[in-house]
């Protein structure tokens, strides 16, 4: 089973490799990113949050109906995504990482982009995104390039987050 890596582990900050070929291998790494992202609350999982170091993340967003009642959304897999044509108009939103829990900052992104990718059983594809869905597309493509949300937000945000993320890199060290 697959398990989440936190803030200070190594290969969070590494740029993940090219997936060869999409085969059940393949699948199977999904279905149990699936579940660590179902597990932990989460809308999208990169592998190198769960130790593997490859081009490829998911993601689920989950849609509320007017009654309130929720419908669980499409899981969507990205496999070496390449991300283009990013809107002009950005928007500002609080994101947060399963991989640094506890923290929220404004982080300022396009509002659109188009993603090129393969999706689970190879097949390319692409697509235009955008909201929140793309929002979250961007978060785990940086988890690929071994980038965190928190490289993009102010230098006074980050100065003031600075003692919780030590807790993190000690507490799951």
């Amino acid at each position: 089973m697959l398990s989440l890596r936190y803030f200070g582990d190594p290969i969070l900050r590494k740029r993940a490799k090219a997936i060869e070929k999409v085969d059940e291998e393949t699948r199977q790494i999904v279905a149990e990113m699936a579940k660590v992202m179902k597990q932990q609350r989460g809308i999208g999982l990169a592998a190198p949050q769960v130790g593997l170091s490859i081009r490829l993340f998911i993601s689920r967003i989950d849609k509320e109906t007017n009654e309130g009642e929720i419908i669980p959304g499409e899981l969507l897999v990205f496999i070496n995504p390449r991300l283009s044509e990013p809107s002009i108009q950005e928007d500002v939103m609080k994101e947060g990482c399963l991989s640094i829990p506890g923290i929220r900052e404004e982080v300022w992104r396009p509002e659109e982009i188009t993603v090129e990718a393969l999706d689970i059983n190879g097949e390319p594809f692409k697509k235009r995104f955008s909201g929140l869905q793309a929002r979250c597309i961007m978060h785990e493509n940086d988890h690929l390039n071994g980038a965190l949300f928190i490289d993009r937000i102010t230098i006074r945000a980050r100065t003031r987050i600075e003692q919780p993320l030590r807790a993190i890199k000690k507490k799951y060290k």
